[in-house]
């Protein structure tokens, strides 16, 4: 695939990211992680889906939150990078820097996941007391904030009680960030809900710039959500979805977690329909048609 030469000072497990100085260019290369593994398979596209979805959410939200988005538009890349534009295009953003915090702040509205497991276990989700007789994929009273550590590559993101988000980032923090993810997650759940998607789940980034909590990262998309038809939802089973499940449920049919080997690579024909379900997520959320 084409890129860029010039090597970035970060990298992610999707994101490569350039320095500034008073600012960072973050590029969405089109890596996959799942289980915490890069897979050595790309998937066409999806990088691109990542940046134009959070492009679109956070112009929907800047009535709900700032966010660091300086520009997502080739005419305002940097000299150096100007040479690249045709690989950068529709997959970078011109950010201003932010000091982010160091949890990662998950929303959950129904019952999935590694919080499905839990609940099933002890009746919680973070230490969060839920009402008896929900089931696989059951919708929340309430959304609830659900925070979890923020790993490095390599390492696993570890679910943590509000009370242990607030030891780490402080009280008041804490209780910010968790207003806002909620009032963030609730405003996209409505949008999507209009286009016929349920939002199941979804993890936020903040960080602070001049003193202000601002929304950062990339926000509501495929590798950070779960996304549900809404015409095919029926609680008491796993759900079909557009995002990055598809994938992880591939790996768990055709690969041992627990056996220290690497994951297997991907089928093209699971390439190609992880590709097609990232598109249909920007296509139905946003009502735009996706350049290719």
């Amino acid at each position: 695939m084409a890129g860029i030469d010039i090597k970035p000072d970060a990298q992610g497990k999707v994101r490569d990211l350039y320095d500034l100085g008073d600012k960072l260019l973050l590029v969405a290369t089109d890596r996959i992680s799942a289980f915490d593994y890069i897979l050595e398979d790309e998937i066409p596209y999806k990088g691109q889906v990542l940046t134009q979805l959070s492009c679109f959410w956070l112009e929907l939200l800047e009535g709900v939150i700032e966010n660091h988005l300086i520009s997502a538009d080739v005419a305002d890349l940097p000299e150096q990078f100007k040479p690249y534009a045709d690989y950068l295009r529709g997959r970078f953003m011109l950010v201003r820097k932010a000091d982010m915090f160091p949890v990662e702040c998950i929303v959950r509205g129904y019952l999935a996941g590694s919080g499905l497991k839990e609940y099933q276990r002890q009746g919680t989700v973070c230490g969060i007391e839920l009402p008896a007789g929900l089931v696989n994929s059951s919708k929340l009273p309430e959304p609830i904030f659900t925070p979890s550590t923020k790993a490095e590559i390599g390492d696993h993101d570890e679910n943590i009680s509000f009370d242990r988000c607030a030891e780490i980032i402080g009280e008041q923090d804490a209780a910010a960030l968790c207003d806002l993810a909620i009032k963030v997650y609730s405003t996209a759940r409505d949008h999507a809900a209009e286009r016929g998607v349920i939002i199941a789940d979804t993890k936020f980034e903040f960080g602070r710039i001049d003193g202000k909590i601002i929304l950062a990262d990339e926000v509501l998309t495929p590798d950070s959500s779960r996304f549900w038809p809404g015409d095919q939802y029926a609680e008491g089973k796993d759900q079909p979805s557009f995002d990055k499940q598809f994938v992880r449920d591939w790996l768990t049919a055709n690969w041992d977690k627990n056996s220290g080997t690497k994951p297997p690579r991907l089928p093209q024909e699971i390439i190609e329909k992880t590709s097609e379900k990232y598109i249909q997520a920007y296509e139905t959320i946003t009502g735009n048609k996706f350049e290719r």
